[in-house]
């Protein structure tokens, strides 16, 4: 058996050869958060090539390979006992690397296929250097012949492909310095794996075993624990009594492990990632000063600095220890938007601080400008993917001539860190779905210091209130609302394509603790209510004689006014790059579009926050837009004069066919087929693990006072509003007849629309149970069941693909369902209506059956 260090590029260049997975591996699994890490860590190391920096390589693992029993002389074949999901990890890269680059530099394209993808002279199977197992085999041959492939087998192949491409225009956008040639080399040359090759004859499997060993594994805190009172032989035991058990009693293991790393941090070290802590340390410990290892001396003033800065650390993990109201008051703010990215910055305020330094008033202001840094960007919608980098970069480059706050907004202000304007955030409060980007509590916070600033005698308690975010114009509005746009609308504007540009916009959004007593009611109705609110938003509201275009934007001016004046603006003249980040998100979410999918540009123009005359102008004058033509009009057919701006692919109808849109006799897209501004927004984010959260513990919510109305009453009442009731009577049939079967019904936490899920397993949320569907009332417009694939995603069994593709089929035999296959990664809905078929009610029941079965085979439990 031979191990030796070697990179992608000497492992799969240079020869005729190819690397098997075998039959009784597992098929490729890796998940969008696998691939967000390694992405990372191919960035990093495409900056560090841009640098010219001799830092060293990322050691991505190992790879066991063993001589395939169908072996040659001419022509090598290995099998992959391990290692297989980094190797096709990596191949798809390339691909999606070869596709972006295809029309614009050929050849490039060319020498990727060659020397990391094919065997250019060879057919069949033996055509691909990479051959995975046979379940991935069809999809990953079609990416690598860039021929269109149903997404049957294979899912992950598909979406791992997928995320590359889209982080490719991504890493392409203005404000970005990336080449995606210096990409490609730091996936080739800079990405280390130890090759352990075994001879004929070896037990592969033995090493497969050694390999993937289960046992508890030591954390990176406990390694370097053992480490240093190794290096204490004479002052180990006092050392480890007086600084070392009060440390471990003060934070738990993993924040030891963070206090760790944010030392290397604070001593300047801008590039240690914490999964390299005890390596990066160590070695610091090795090479002190002049080269020398750290004296017992030294080792010891080490913990004790520890010990000193974990006091830091504690605040940042429980504000309420900090004395100082202002201070305390953005800790907490930053400890509830869950900012960890942050404590690198918020270290190196404190530690001053604690010395004498700075005083609060000044910390308070520094802290001002993280607060504003986090919250501008988010509202303006910039990626947070460089956040890491920009914040431990701050200890090491934090200018020294100036006050520690000044020098921070100084630092924020520069080029490249994309720290919004007052007159982009003014803008973009006015015109972006706020509602659909970042984090739900993230959304809340803004929402609750807006509230607060304005300061009034008998401020609400947030800790204490239940309060959700509403949409004041409701999300499905009734005919009423419709009625009402329709005087507020532009030029060729629909009222639903207002009503979708405005609806998520922060001058629309407001918080509330009487969801359900607004729910999706005329305006008038809600007047009342509001009125009563303790929150002066609501009250502000209120006195408003209607709610349409010019109401909210009004509104969005006022709160952008007081956003300006809560979150500091960054400094002019710093050399801020400008940027497109809207036609950023644009592309990158075209890039993403799943096979047999196509959305409209209003669907997108919400998506992005845009109008859709402006995004059809955009797509019709940039070239390279992966997917542009799949932009069709509100009816589903190609805008009048449609032109392509790159390669010439033909008739873009024939070619909207290959890609799997079908087209009805009207010569329409199937509208079945379409994607949502809210398709768009799940299908780059995901689904929120808090979908589930709040679901009730059984379906009479046992646990709620006694008086007040239950969740499941709660949404039998709001169904019965909208819907026949021969249709409400249909959905309790459904509901019983999948509690015969043995699940339960729980019922989300919302008030404003209170959902039913259909439950297995245990209660408690996301998690701890599995759910198919789940039942929505109506909203004006009827009740909807909502197939939950992207949940089910994540669930074992259903992580397979086939499942969920079965299950739709299954759904899709109920008549007046035709779930679209592009839709098996979101989360596709129909109507309650369609239940009051008892035929179809039997054959729901049948396929939740199934359903169960097939989850308790599993081990569900």
């Amino acid at each position: 058996m031979q191990a030796k260090e070697t990179v992608f590029a000497d492992l799969m260049q240079g020869r005729t050869q190819q690397f098997q997975v075998p039959l009784y591996q597992r098929t490729y699994s890796w998940s969008e958060k696998q691939l967000a890490q390694l992405w990372n860590d191919i960035l990093e190391q495409a900056e560090l090539l841009d640098s010219g920096a001799s830092a060293s390589t990322h050691f991505l693992g190992s790879v066991v390979l063993a001589p395939s029993p169908h072996n040659e002389a001419t022509f090598p074949r290995w099998l992959v006992v391990d290692g297989q999901q980094r190797l096709t990890t990596l191949s798809l890269a390339l691909v999606a690397i070869r596709d972006h680059i295809a029309e614009r530099k050929p050849d490039e394209a060319e020498r990727i296929d060659e020397e990391y993808l094919i065997n250019k002279r060879k057919h069949g199977d033996d055509y691909f250097r990479l051959l995975p197992t046979q379940a991935d085999r069809p999809q990953f041959a079609a990416h690598l012949r860039s021929l269109p492939a149903e997404q049957t087998a294979g899912d992950r192949v598909a979406s791992a492909y997928r995320f590359f491409r889209r982080k490719l225009v991504e890493a392409e956008d203005e404000a970005s310095t990336q080449d995606i040639l210096r990409i490609e080399q730091a996936i080739t040359s800079r990405l280390t794996l130890v090759v352990v090759s075994a001879e004929r004859g070896d037990n592969v499997h033995r090493i497969f075993e050694s390999l993937n060993n289960t046992g508890l594994k030591l954390s990176q805190a406990d390694l370097l624990r053992n480490y240093l009172f190794m290096r204490l032989p004479t002052h180990g035991e006092r050392v480890y009594e007086t600084y070392w058990l009060p440390l471990q009693a003060s934070l738990t293991n993993d924040e030891l492990e963070q206090l760790m790393w944010l030392q290397l941090v604070l001593d300047g070290d801008d590039r240690v990632r914490r999964q390299d802590l005890y390596a990066a340390q160590q070695k610091h410990f090795e090479n002190g000063e002049a080269g020398a290892a750290w004296t017992e001396a030294e080792i010891e003033g080490y913990i004790k600095e520890l010990h000193r800065r974990s006091a830091h650390l504690r605040k940042l993990i429980h504000p309420a220890e900090e004395s100082h109201q202002a201070v305390r008051g953005h800790l907490r703010r930053l400890h509830d938007w869950q900012a960890v990215v942050t404590y690198p910055a918020l270290m190196l305020l404190l530690d001053p601080r604690a010395r004498g330094e700075l005083d609060d008033d000044e910390t308070a202001r520094a802290l001002s400008y993280v607060e504003s840094f986090l919250v501008r960007r988010t509202v303006c919608r910039v990626p947070t993917n460089n956040l890491n980098r920009i914040f431990q970069a701050v200890p090491a480059q934090l200018p020294r001539h100036v006050p520690v706050a000044d020098g921070l907004r100084q630092l924020f202000s520069a080029d490249n860190r994309q720290w919004p304007g007052d007159d982009e955030l003014r803008e973009k409060i006015r015109s972006a779905p706020f509602y659909q980007y970042g984090r739900p509590n993230q959304r809340k916070l803004v929402l609750q210091r807006l509230e607060e600033s304005y300061e009034h005698p008998e401020p609400v308690d947030f800790d204490a209130a239940q309060l959700t975010i509403e949409h004041v114009m409701p999300q499905s509005p009734g005919d009423e609302w419709l009625q009402m746009l329709k005087a507020d609308t532009a030029e060729g504007e629909s009222p639903e394509d207002l009503h979708s540009r405005l609806q998520h916009t922060l001058g629309n959004l407001t918080l509330t603790g009487v969801n359900a007593e607004l729910s999706n009611h005329p305006f008038e109705r809600k007047q009342g209510l509001l009125h009563g609110s303790h929150l002066e938003m609501n009250r502000r509201i209120a006195a408003t004689e209607r709610w349409g275009s010019a109401e909210i934007l009004a509104r969005a001016d006022h709160l952008a006014d007081r956003a300006i004046r809560l979150w500091p603006a960054p400094l002019r003249g710093v050399g801020r790059a400008e940027r497109s980040r809207d036609w950023s998100l644009a592309h990158q979410v075209l890039a993403a579009l799943p096979h047999g999918t196509w959305t409209s540009y209003g669907d997108l123009a919400a998506y992005i926050g845009s109008g859709a005359q402006a995004v059809g102008n955009h797509l019709a004058k940039t070239d390279g837009v992966v997917n542009a033509y799949r932009v069709l009009n509100a009816d589903g057919k190609v805008a009048d004069g449609f032109q392509w701006t790159g390669q010439d692919l033909g008739d873009v109808r024939a070619q909207l066919r290959t890609d799997g849109i079908r087209f009805t006799a009207m010569g329409s897209a199937d509208a079945a087929q379409r994607l949502t501004s809210r398709d768009l927004a799940l299908l780059v984010a995901g689904a929120e693990e808090e979908d589930g959260a709040g679901v009730g513990e059984a379906a009479g919510e046992g646990t709620e006072q006694p008086g007040v109305e239950t969740r499941a009453a709660r949404f039998l009442r709001q169904l019965a509003a909208d819907d026949k009731p021969t249709t409400v009577a249909a959905v309790r049939e459904l509901i019983a007849g999948w509690e015969r079967l043995g699940g339960w019904t729980g019922h989300g936490a919302g008030q404003a629309m209170t959902s039913a899920f259909l439950m297995l397993g245990s209660a408690g949320g996301p998690g701890r149970g599995i759910w198919p569907m789940v039942l929505y009332p109506g909203s004006g417009r009827g009740g909807t069941a909502e197939i939950v694939f992207q949940h089910l995603a994540k669930r074992e069994p259903f992580t397979e693909r086939a499942l969920r593709a079965e299950l739709m089929d299954r759904i899709n035999e109920l008549e007046g369902i035709s779930l679209p296959q592009g839709k098996l990664e979101l989360r596709p809905g129909f109507r309650l209506s369609v239940l009051e078929d008892e035929q179809n009610r039997e054959l729901l029941v049948q396929t939740l059956g199934w359903f169960k079965d097939r989850w308790e085979e599993r081990g569900g439990v």
